[in-house]
């Protein structure tokens, strides 16, 4: 028999953020409890607003699954004398199990035979289970911070008024701090504040929309994306589109009712980055643009209630916008009578960190940086490149960053293209900052990704230098989204640079700074990159993670080739024999421990499978060399193949250890050339077979 299953949690508003991540966990929680205690059970949904996380399950088992449960005791020679009659052990092992000795089974283990005890458990009820486990569920869905309120001792993001828990049509009993459980919801705080019973979780949902409520987080966000696009039609203009903004409005609100706000054309004067920052960091308006692409003086906000009279509630909107609008206008008026290049010299007197200098000594760090990889990647643009590193980070101390800090590299580019710089310089001023989180937009123009790259691995290997390491819980420094972002740009924009010689050109200009041993910080910084590079080839590239392991285990220096080997590896894997490939280039990479460095004498060759081997190693090694050196992995692979056969049989017919020490050492510097011609792909062991 199945039942559904229901779990409301009703609180004051949660922040925005939380939801999305509650909900998630919630499901992965509820999976793995229902899956460890044995409860069959279908897919979970989940649903959230700012007030309510919900769990529902359609099809829930009533009971656990029974299962036979076997204890191991003594082993039979213990257990039974030579006549065959029970010791002391299998009488004490049968009383602790509560059994009588005729019970007990004899079992044979790799170990040798060992008496046990099968029981039979019946599985408990389900709702049972629930009811003991829901509060302690409630008390891990995690949040980045929790609070406690009253006198009670446990945690939620925000205060807990209801709590509903259904199976089936029956309540699941329990407390959480002084909330009990039942089948009472609420509807809209403002528009419809009376209690809901809930009888049956799957038609809870349309009976919450009559109270006000739109559960389900994708209808209410796009019933908000039609709804700011209808709105902004009104004035012949569409929404600035804004994924972010969209997904954080959808969290703020249970009913959402778009309104049409209007301000003073006059700040449209400004760069059209600051009226939209504006309007969203500070109020969460949506910015309106003409059928040309240029700002309307015009937003839409997202109510969370129908006003009674939108035209007053618009007006009000309209006057806080307003005020901060003029805010942006006196900075930027302020900031245009000071040149970048007088903004670059004060950045002389701006600390970036105690252990690290100031602002104007990173500038000079990642300029030579810049200066490094423009010279191997970007000669032709060096000029531009440099100009832009020493004015990328003046507009940190403008009076408009000061206000408005997500607006940094904005205002620089706006500023730049104003003081007559190349279009060139002040699109890398503003680049240089992307990406900014992760999966954003990466630097479009050769300058930018290369300052990008300059400045981000200045702070890791700087962070690095002096101890200032990222932990599971903080990365104050966002060292893991730099080094992504590294990472993104060199393999998006297909730059061929070592990742290796970049870390040693930026470890010697820190100088004195470093407090951390040279070696152990490069060592640091590579090992860091390669848990990001091997997280992102798996999640984002979707490659395998074993393929993955093998391609990382033989060097990734060159992070474009990386992703080379493990794209023709993993088409590779797709043939039929591959099996037996693999574990050919396994057996060869398992008997060389060390690699011998000794020449191959073909005259102290004693089995004809050993001159074949190495008369076919010789025309494969010909074509793999070739092949590597166009980097055309497919090629060198299948030349690598090729050689499958022959090793099958220099391993049947073949004694490698031969008591003659010559011809062992031979072998052995034969396998050993196979095995560091496979290297160049990938670390054959790494790799998963049947």
């Amino acid at each position: 028999m199945v039942r559904e299953f229901y779990l409301e949690i009703g609180s004051e508003e949660i922040p925005t953020g939380y939801v999305l991540p509650a909900l998630e966990a919630m499901s992965v929680q509820m999976t793995r409890f229902l899956d460890d205690h044995r409860v069959a059970h279908g897919a979970p949904r989940t649903f959230g607003t700012p007030r309510r996380l919900c769990l529902w399950l359609p099809e829930v088992a009533d009971h656990q699954e029974s299962r036979s449960v076997e204890i191991i005791g003594p082993p039979r020679n213990a257990a039974f004398d030579a006549e065959g009659r029970p010791t002391k052990a299998a009488q004490g092992f049968a009383k602790s199990q509560g059994l009588a000795v005729e019970d007990l089974q004899v079992k044979s283990t790799p170990k040798g035979e060992y008496i046990c005890a099968v029981r039979e458990e019946t599985g408990l009820p389900t709702r049972e289970l629930l009811e003991q486990m829901l509060p302690d569920f409630i008390a891990h869905i995690p949040f980045p911070k929790s609070m406690r309120w009253g006198s009670l001792a446990v945690t939620f993001a925000r205060p807990i008024h209801w709590i509903v828990a259904l199976l089936g049509s029956e309540v699941l009993r329990f407390r959480y701090g002084d909330v009990d459980s039942g089948d009472r919801s609420f509807g809209h705080r403002f528009m419809s504040p009376e209690w809901i019973t809930v009888k049956d979780p799957a038609a809870h949902k349309e009976n919450l929309r009559r109270h006000s409520v739109v559960l389900d987080h994708g209808e209410r966000r796009e019933m908000i994306r039609r709804g700011v696009q209808e709105t902004a039609a009104k004035v012949g203009g569409t929404v600035v589109e804004d994924e972010d903004l969209l997904d954080e409005v959808t969290q703020l609100v249970e009913y959402p009712f778009p309104l049409l706000g209007e301000f003073e054309a006059k700040y449209l004067e400004l760069p059209p980055e600051v009226p939209i920052t504006v309007m969203k960091e500070h109020q969460r308006y949506f910015a309106v643009k003409g059928a040309d692409g240029r700002l309307l003086p015009h937003f839409v906000t997202v109510a969370n209630t129908i006003p009674r009279n939108a035209a007053l509630v618009a007006a009000g909107n309209a006057r806080v916008i307003r005020a901060r609008l003029e805010d942006a206008r006196f900075y930027y008026e302020e900031d245009l009578k000071i040149s970048l290049e007088a903004r670059a010299q004060q950045l002389k007197d701006v600390v970036f960190h105690s252990k690290l200098g100031t602002s104007w000594e990173k500038i000079e760090r990642f300029s030579a940086l810049a200066r490094w990889l423009g010279e191997r990647l970007a000669p032709d643009r060096l000029d531009v490149l440099l100009r832009a590193a020493h004015l990328c980070k003046a507009d940190l101390v403008s009076g408009m960053v000061g206000e408005f800090p997500e607006l940094q590299g904005v205002m620089g580019r706006a500023y730049a293209k104003l003081q007559g710089e190349p279009e060139a310089v002040a699109e890398a001023i503003y680049e240089h900052y992307l990406p900014i989180r992760a999966g954003g937009p990466i630097p479009q123009r050769l300058e930018g990704a290369l300052l990008s790259m300059a400045d981000k691995i200045d702070t890791i290997v700087g962070c690095f230098g002096v101890g200032l390491l990222p932990t599971g819980a903080a990365d104050p420094f966002a060292l893991r989204r730099q080094t992504l972002g590294i990472i993104r740009i060199v393999l998006e924009k297909g730059l061929r640079v070592s990742l290796a010689d970049l870390i040693d050109r930026a470890i010697p200009l820190l100088g004195g700074k470093m407090t951390e041993p040279r070696q152990a910080v490069k060592d640091g910084v590579l090992e860091f990159f390669k848990g990001r590079l091997q997280h992102h080839l798996v999640s984002q590239y979707g490659f395998p993670a074993d393929i993955v392991e093998a391609v990382l285990a033989t060097g990734f220096d060159d992070m474009v080739d990386v992703v080379a080997r493990a794209r023709a590896l993993t088409a590779f894997r797709r043939r039929p024999d591959f099996e037996s490939l693999a574990v050919a280039f396994k057996r060869v990479a398992n008997i060389v421990k060390e690699p011998e460095a000794a020449p191959v004498a073909a005259d102290l060759f004693r089995e004809d499978a050993e001159r074949t081997l190495h008369d076919r190693f010789l025309k494969a090694e010909n074509a793999v060399r070739s092949s590597l050196a166009a980097a055309n992995y497919d090629a060198a692979l299948e030349a690598m193949a090729q050689l499958r056969e022959s090793i099958d049989r220099f391993f049947d017919a073949v004694l490698v250890m031969d008591k003659d020490e010559n011809i062992r050492r031979n072998r052995l510097a034969l396998l050993s050339r196979i095995s560091e011609l496979f290297s160049n792909v990938a670390d054959f062991r790494k790799v998963q077979t049947a």
